[in-house]
């Protein structure tokens, strides 16, 4: 994560905000006082904000394990070509 401080992110905002949602990478905003603040694209935080739903939800990370063992195994559900016409909307 870039830093920069709070004075040089007001004299450069613009080039800043374009910076962090071009590149995607969030920057750190340091005061003097030290209460640091964090700036970031909206796409990049709703990004993180679904990671952080699913890491938290221990039934949903369960069946990603179990999906992820039996794929990695061969004996997960393998649909019938009607299926996946119907999937593909083919």
């Amino acid at each position: 994560m870039e830093s920069t401080t709070v004075n040089r992110f007001r004299d450069s905002l613009k080039s800043f905000v374009e910076q962090v949602v071009t590149h995607h990478i969030p920057l750190r905003v340091t005061r003097r006082n030290g209460a640091d603040f964090v700036v970031m694209s909206a796409e990049d935080w709703e990004r993180d904000q679904e990671t952080l739903y699913v890491l938290q939800n221990t039934s949903l990370m369960r069946q990603i394990a179990e999906s992820s063992a039996t794929h990695n195994t061969g004996t997960g559900f393998t649909p019938a070509e009607e299926q996946v016409d119907e999937i593909l909307g083919v």
